[in-house]
């Protein structure tokens, strides 16, 4: 199962400002570590010795086991902003993002009017198997109504997940279909992919967007290389812009496609000596040769600026867009007895010429909100806000100066394109007016659009009129008043938007791309500039 989403980074005034990266790189994908207990023979006893203080004295019933998880939390805050403890409850949703997979009916769905509307049944997957098709509703998990009761996505995923195997019951209702049909789904695992689209912008150009780097991310983008070259690719453009990072090992061998044999990639250092380790390209790559453009903005963290660091240190790829998040901390998942985890920051990481890539965190409450600050300062649209610290200045591999103390700096800087920020398409959005449109129109007309085809689609299809009306009632419906100053201002933004999300409706993920991706304002600067990949071949005179 999974939520049908917008996978744009970007609408009108960032989205992506307000969003605290909270997980940090890790290493690995084992999640069974342990280490030694160390000498902390006292502070455990003070523990429980209050611990013993509350059960036994405290006027009042206390629950220790919040309060010890609270204390872990609280403790675990005061180290750095990525060290974090996980729940038992929590922890296998936690970990799902980053395995590539979870287990349940396999549908993408969305909420429209308070009821839930399947999508699209994934393909393969069990709800597939037995019928579910795009448009259903569910109305009944079990014997338990979830219609018109303020349902959430979170609830959904309550009602609908579930181990591997084990059977749900649901009730749906079918357009055209009286009564409502009951299905019994045996759950599965379903995956999860972390390459969102790859396909060719012109007859040598491939592109590749990468949204985390999960434990399968590295044979997503192995796989999309090896499809793109058969098409002609000669040139690539790997999008990590909004990628929040994950495995490290997933970031190494990615890097590794792209560089020579013994090239270093990344380096950590840690307290412990057994946490500073290197790594160095090995055997041949995919594309090794071919040019290279890799593009961040303030959303790209920590396994992402690893790609980045390391292919821009060795003068592989030309780095174009914002400066990156600034995460540069690794942690290593630490099993409890109970089922919780402790994920502890042990070492930092560094790219090849030396750069650490973690941003100051003295502060710790202020250091969520400096996305916002870089905003407030003007560094999304100036690259010359930007002040750099000379201590922190290191040298690639051909003699370019780059630096240290806070995210990836790009080559080439381009700045947030506001002139299509649309207040009124955010209030559209944020209702799920355009998604719940764009849904209901390709679900009436997919039969005719499928016949012509998806390249007909991309050369013809236009929005019209009549379907921009449509929209304005529909938020008029929902208590959004028509903003047609706005709406003229931002046409194009509307129409692209429309269209790519009706494709997506009709053809999948990876239609939504090639049309949505003409409002992605660094991507359409970096397909300009492969002429300036040569300077990076020239060493420093």
């Amino acid at each position: 199962m999974e939520e049908k989403k917008n996978s744009n980074y970007q609408i009108g005034l960032p989205l992506i400002l307000f969003i605290g990266l909270a997980a940090g790189v890790l290493i690995g994908a084992s999640l069974t570590n342990r280490s030694g207990s160390g000498d902390v023979g006292d502070e455990v006893q003070k523990m429980r010795e209050v611990l013993s203080l509350i059960k036994n004295e405290y006027v009042d019933t206390a629950n220790t086991e919040v309060l010890v998880e609270d204390a872990i939390e609280h403790m675990l805050g005061k180290l750095d902003p990525h060290s974090s403890y996980i729940s038992a409850k929590d922890i296998v949703e936690a970990n799902e993002d980053l395995r590539g997979n979870f287990e349940g009916i396999g549908i993408e769905f969305n909420i429209f009017h308070d009821t839930l509307v399947v999508v699209s049944a994934l393909s393969g997957g069990p709800s597939e198997s037995v019928g579910l098709r795009s448009g259903d509703k569910i109305i009944k998990v079990g014997d338990k109504n979830i219609a018109g009761i303020g349902l959430s996505n979170r609830d959904v995923q309550t009602h609908l997940k579930g181990p591997k195997g084990t059977e749900v019951k649901i009730e749906v209702l079918r357009k055209r279909i009286d009564k409502p049909i009951v299905f019994t789904i045996v759950r599965d695992k379903i995956p999860q992919f972390s390459v969102d689209a790859s396909y060719m912008l012109d007859h040598e150009v491939g592109y590749i967007k990468v949204n985390r780097f999960a434990q399968t991310t590295y044979s997503e983008v192995k796989e999309a290389m090896v499809k793109l070259q058969k098409e002609g690719m000669k040139k690539l453009i790997l999008d990590l812009q909004g990628n929040p990072g994950g495995y490290m090992d997933q970031a190494i061998n990615i890097a590794d496609e792209f560089l020579p044999k013994g090239e270093k990639i990344v380096f950590t250092k840690g307290q412990e000596e057994k946490y500073n380790e290197n790594a160095f390209a090995s055997e041949q790559g995919d594309f090794e040769r071919g040019d290279l453009i890799v593009l961040v903005n303030e959303g790209s963290a920590s396994a992402s600026e690893i790609v980045a660091g390391a292919l821009q240190d060795n003068d592989r790829a030309l780095v174009v867009g914002r400066r990156s998040y600034g995460k540069g901390l690794v942690q290593r998942p630490f099993d409890l007895n109970d089922g919780s985890e402790v994920r502890l920051t042990i070492s930092r990481y560094y790219t090849p010429s030396g750069r650490s890539i973690q941003k100051p965190y003295d502060n710790l409450d202020e250091y969520d909100k400096d996305l916002m600050q870089r905003y407030k300062k003007g560094e999304f649209f100036s690259a010359d806000s930007i002040q750099f610290n000379d201590s922190l200045k290191f040298e690639t591999t051909h003699g370019r100066s780059v630096y240290g103390g806070g995210g990836i700096m790009p080559d080439y800087f381009v700045p947030l394109d506001t002139t299509s920020s649309s207040k009124y398409f955010n209030q559209l959005f944020n209702a799920n007016i355009l998604r719940e449109y764009a849904f209901g129109y390709a679900h009436e007309n997919k039969s005719g659009l499928r016949e012509k085809g998806y390249p007909d689609y991309l050369q013809h299809f236009e929005v019209s009129q009549f379907m921009i009306n449509e929209i304005v009632d529909m938020g008029r419906k929902n208590k959004i008043e028509p903003d047609y100053k706005d709406l003229k201002k931002n046409k194009r933004l509307f129409h692209i938007y429309i269209k790519a999300e009706v494709a997506r409706n009709v053809w999948g993920n990876e239609s939504f791309y090639p049309i949505f991706n003409e409002t992605n304002e660094v991507l359409q600067q970096a397909i300009k500039l492969f002429d300036r990949i040569p300077e990076l071949n020239k060493s420093k005179m």
